[in-house]
């Protein structure tokens, strides 16, 4: 059974990621994740007790931590998801997306090469391109523009992942994914943050007339893609994950509060992003034509679906929103683990 590092593990895409693999039994995974404020273990609950699945408190800009736990799990493959994500925190200070995304990925990529690690997957976004007109997709050859500190910090981090191939042979590849929705959503994302200002009749803050538009794909569409690209993928490659689920944002905003009931006075148009990127739509031609990645999942019925997780697992929101899942680690792990 081959081992998987996953960073990041913790948090969105990640937990959904780690909960896929464990689930499956095909490999043993060692989720290592520094528990930020967008990393909650209270996704990974149903993992504790399974045999091939391992946590470490690991902060991947820690070079010592960061060997340590290289040696000690000497894993066959890294997943790389670890990252500060949000665009609104990159544009109010971006030293973090750089310490955490470029530092970051690079000490973990020395470490793979260092330890043997066979392959090192680095997800990465569709915002390195910068924005679209009103026709066209990006595809994997399409120019890197980036237009927010966010996306800055994640194309330099792709560079340095396509250098490490290039330089010293390391087999890595390189993922760039549209908009993911679905559950275990940290709320101050696009839809989370819609649906749950919804349930609680609060305002819903929309970016400037609304009509950016974004590629839309379920998270669990997007974990499937990025294991086709684990398990089959060129080294030194790049491969786009797109969901072909195209939508304004306020049609996305309109539709959820339709699905919970509520009416559009609700919605608040408010001064548009510094850097806000007017359109992304991604070509997913390479992945399909290369691995057979389709994504399954329609947006509108994935949408509903995802509503109503949101809505039966008021809990799990409150604690994100009080910020009391921080204290899942001390209770469940407490001084077993510790800081590594």
């Amino acid at each position: 059974m081959s081992k998987v590092l996953v960073t990041g593990g913790a948090g969105f895409i990640g937990s959904n990621f780690v909960r896929m693999l464990v689930a499956e039994g095909k490999h043993e995974v060692v989720n290592l994740d520094c528990l930020t404020y967008a990393g909650n273990l209270e996704n990974l609950a149903e993992c504790e007790d399974a045999p091939n699945y391992a946590f470490r408190k690991v902060d991947i800009t820690e070079v010592e931590a960061v060997e340590r736990a290289f040696e000690d799990t000497k894993p066959d493959c890294v997943v790389h998801f670890a990252a500060e994500s949000h665009v609104d925190r990159s544009v109010l200070d971006a030293t973090e997306f750089v310490v955490t995304n470029v530092v970051g990925t690079q000490v973990l990529l020395d470490a793979a090469r260092r330890h043997g690690a066979g392959r090192f997957v680095h997800v990465s976004t569709d915002e390195v391109y910068g924005s679209l007109g009103e026709t066209g997709r990006f595809s994997e050859t399409s120019p890197i523009q980036p237009n927010s500190p966010y996306s800055a910090s994640k194309a330099a981090s792709d560079f340095f992942a396509r250098a490490a191939f290039h330089t010293h042979g390391l087999d890595t590849l390189i993922t760039r994914c549209s908009n993911n929705y679905g559950p275990y959503q940290f709320p101050e994302k696009l839809i989370p943050l819609m649906i749950l200002n919804a349930l609680a009749d609060e305002p819903l803050p929309v970016y400037g007339d609304g009509k950016n538009v974004r590629d839309w794909i379920h998270v669990e569409d997007h974990c499937r893609a990025v294991r086709m690209v684990m398990d089959n993928g060129v080294p030194g490659e790049v491969y786009n994950i797109g969901g072909n689920s195209e939508r304004e944002n306020i049609h996305v905003v309109k539709k959820i509060l339709e699905l919970v009931g509520k009416g559009e006075d609700l919605i608040r148009y408010v001064d548009d992003r510094p850097g806000h990127d007017r359109r992304y739509a991604i070509d997913g031609s390479k992945i399909e034509r290369e691995l057979g990645f389709v994504p399954s999942r329609d947006f509108e019925k994935g949408l509903a679906e995802t509503v109503a997780w949101y809505a039966a697992n008021l809990t799990w929101c409150e604690h994100v929103r009080s910020g009391r899942y921080r204290q899942y680690y001390d209770k469940q792990y407490g001084s077993r683990l510790g800081s590594e």
